[in-house]
């Protein structure tokens, strides 16, 4: 028998990973105001809040996306070629006019699932990682943009650019759709039975076979997901551009940044654990750091190595949280046998 002598160890309350994101955003957003005062301007104002809020919105829309990818244990490196595709076919069917707005947003969300859809049954049916089978749609993709458009294409009516400058109570339409878009995708994860199937076949596809979980659906549909909300990007990106563009979506980067914004915002690129929240909180520090940058005038290649930094710093702080939570291997001088 084992007998338990002294008093019991008192379990110290965790600071979830979600809250770090959020006190880590509150800590960039102060040493920003310290920067830009140094500077001799204002940060805390409603120019900086609206600038922030639009650089988070494109962004906030892949990632999110990307989120419900990544936590079913997959990766989606096609989505700026879907951005761009979607701001193609959007201002092609948009050039005749108002009437077109409805079914060039129809067609471009339509083809953005069609693609979602062919990546996932790869992944799924010919069982080719996601990281590859992702790469080689995107690839696909802009072998038939580079070769069939050279340019801007069609336009957008000033109805559908109203979409892109509306501003209510000094935040944008387009960050208001995005935050919409998150908590529908924080309900589908935490609120139904798809959702708990996605973290399940991301924590481990086989034990959620054996549980009778249909392993293929979830990643297929999160995928679909991903590559829609990379077309409602395109179609605000077109919204503020006014014109349909074939590299609009890779000069954005917004498969490396997405994917970024979601292990900064605390999901395991693993698959299995995370949340959107957490994405967002991720998103909004790179958006405060690219417009303090943008104020200040820093070098782009600067930018990208505090980019970097960011994220190194973000992973080596879980991956030790980690290591923290896991047991002694040894009963400590409190247990007797």
């Amino acid at each position: 028998m084992t007998a338990i002598t002294g008093t019991r160890p008192v379990r110290r309350a965790r600071i979830s990973t979600t809250a770090i994101v959020y006190i880590v955003l509150i800590g960039v957003i102060a040493l920003s105001a310290v920067l830009v005062a140094a500077a001799g301007k204002s940060f805390f104002t409603t120019g900086t809040l609206t600038s922030v809020l639009t650089l988070m919105s494109i962004l906030g829309f892949v990632a999110i996306g990307q989120t419900l990818v990544i936590i079913s244990g997959s990766l989606d490196l096609s989505v700026p070629y879907v951005v761009s595709t979607a701001s193609i076919v959007g201002a092609g069917i948009m050039a005749q006019g108002a009437a077109g707005i409805v079914p060039g947003v129809l067609a471009a969300l339509l083809v953005s699932a069609a693609i979602g859809a062919a990546n996932g049954l790869i992944v799924t049916k010919l069982r080719v990682h996601g990281f590859i089978a992702t790469l080689g749609v995107g690839l696909i993709i802009s072998g038939w943009l580079g070769t069939s458009f050279q340019g801007s294409f069609g336009s957008a009516p000033a109805e559908f650019r109203l979409i892109g400058a509306t501003l209510i109570a000094g935040v944008p339409l387009s960050t208001i759709i995005m935050l919409v878009c998150a908590g529908l995708a924080a309900l589908l994860l935490h609120r139904t039975r798809l959702g708990h199937h996605i973290y399940a076949v991301g924590g481990s596809a086989h034990v959620a076979r054996l549980s009778g979980v249909r392993t293929q659906v979830p990643v297929v549909v999160s995928h679909i997901l991903c590559s829609t909300l990379a077309g409602l990007a395109g179609l605000l990106l077109l919204a503020r551009t006014s014109v349909g563009s074939p590299t609009i979506g890779s000069q954005g980067g917004y498969d490396l940044m997405s994917i970024a914004a979601v292990v900064l915002g605390g999901t395991l690129l693993a698959g299995g654990s995370g949340g959107v929240l957490g994405t967002i909180g991720g998103v909004a520090i790179f958006a405060v750091l690219d417009h303090v940058m943008g104020v200040l005038e820093v070098n782009p290649f600067f930018k990208d190595f505090v980019r970097g930094a960011v994220i190194i710093l973000a992973v080596a702080l879980y991956a030790w949280r980690s290591l923290q939570r896991r047991p002694p291997r040894f009963p400590g001088k409190g247990a007797r046998s």
